[in-house]
């Protein structure tokens, strides 16, 4: 179990990382501050837009981000 833990600690602490550059940057962690993904979910996405990151509805703002999540 000490295997699993640790990877899991590893992951967070990066994804931590990841949303503080993105803060200081003023980027949506999700979509890298495009407004986009380049690859939706899958081909069965209801969406109005399935392009738009539904993290930030396209804006590509941290403010949007953290506003909807």
């Amino acid at each position: 179990m000490g295997l699993l833990e640790a990877f899991n600690e590893w992951k967070n602490s990066r994804y931590e990382k990841h949303v503080a550059k993105m803060k200081d940057e003023n980027k949506c962690p999700e979509c890298y501050g495009r407004g986009f993904l380049i690859y939706p979910a899958n081909e069965f996405v209801y969406l109005s837009n399935p392009y738009d990151c539904p993290g930030c509805n396209g804006s590509g703002l941290y403010s949007e981000w953290s506003n909807l999540v």
